[in-house]
């Protein structure tokens, strides 16, 4: 979606998708909270996938549904203030995002429902009874469970064999990059790999630390889920190219923007899957209800024009594995 095109939708443009025979018949209002800034590309293109997933069930912006937006930006105070203001709207439902915006969410209200488009271990967190159960004012989508953390380096250490420390990136403002720095060191000792966490505040932070990590031998970087991640994509592919770091990633994202290795669901594709539950609770269903559903699949991605540039050749039976390969 071009960024004019995005940003007329944001506007309250008409979704093209809308079924006239699935009107109802008031306006409702939707509240979105995303952990990203409004002008990055894949928040576009996730808001994107939300509005057409909308539209195919008879929701259409400005007709029959106003939609109020926040982006958070993956900082924590502002997500917090956002939460705020959005309850105090009364929406009818909140779509959310990462355990941030939840967490931030389930604070300043828990009547409002919330639905979660991509979120990491709902129940670990205190957001859901059960992922059969929610029970409360939440449901939605599931981004992985924590134990997948513990994937991501017997991956790295396959495509790298070479490695014996690495390095795990982490927000230490979302209690999920704790978890999924211990579900990493969990395996670590089995693996032969020593981990370091390493932290990204800000862009100077993560630049600095990544840095002096890449001076050790035999280095390798992890880089776990988050806004703050997401946010600083760019910065941390460049990093990890110039130091010459084997490094895997959560997100095709990551890989497709010139990273080595990714191994995560599809995230676009949740933002899709939620406007269904959207529209169930716009209809009367109540999250505690809506069983939170787990990802359709993960993918496994490389980018050879990356293994080359470090001097790596991809295993054949990874190679065999992959889901998508880039060239």
């Amino acid at each position: 979606m071009r960024r004019r095109e995005f940003i007329g939708l944001l506007g309250g443009a008409a979704c093209p998708f809308a079924s006239p025979a699935q009107q109802p018949d008031r306006q409702r209002r939707i509240g979105v909270l995303l952990g990203l800034a409004a002008d990055d590309p894949e928040a576009q293109a996730r808001n994107a996938a939300f509005l057409q997933g909308l539209g195919e069930l008879g929701w259409s912006v400005g007709r029959n549904v106003r939609i109020d937006y926040r982006w958070g930006g993956a900082d924590t105070d502002r997500i917090r203030r956002y939460a705020v203001e959005l309850v105090a709207l009364a929406p009818d439902v909140i779509l959310a995002t990462s355990g941030l915006t939840v967490g931030a969410l389930q604070q300043a209200s828990r009547a409002v429902p919330i639905v979660f488009a991509a979120t990491i271990d709902p129940v670990g967190s205190g957001f859901v009874d059960s992922l059969a159960e929610p029970g409360g004012n939440a449901t939605g989508f599931l981004l992985f469970e924590y134990r997948l953390s513990g994937k991501w380096l017997e991956l790295l250490k396959q495509i790298a064999p070479s490695v014996t420390r690495a390095a795990v990136l982490r927000d230490t403002a979302n209690p999920a990059g704790n978890a999924q720095f211990g579900a990493i060191q969990a395996v670590a000792q089995s693996l032969g790999v020593e981990v370091s966490p390493l932290n990204m505040r800000d862009a100077s932070e993560i630049e600095r630390s990544i840095t002096a990590f890449a001076r050790h031998a035999n280095a390798g970087l992890i880089v776990t889920a988050s806004p703050s991640g997401t946010l600083s994509r760019n910065l941390i592919i460049r990093l990890a190219a110039r130091n010459k770091l084997p490094a895997i990633y959560s997100s095709r994202l990551f890989t497709t923007g010139g990273g080595l290795i990714s191994y995560g669901p599809d995230e676009v594709d949740t933002y899709r899957r939620a406007a269904a539950y959207v529209d169930r609770i716009l209809k009367g269903e109540k999250p505690a209800d809506l069983p939170v559903q787990a990802p359709n699949k993960y993918e496994l991605v490389i980018n050879l024009g990356t293994a080359k540039a470090l001097g790596i050749t991809v295993p054949p039976t990874l190679l065999a594995r992959a889901d998508e390969v880039i060239e």
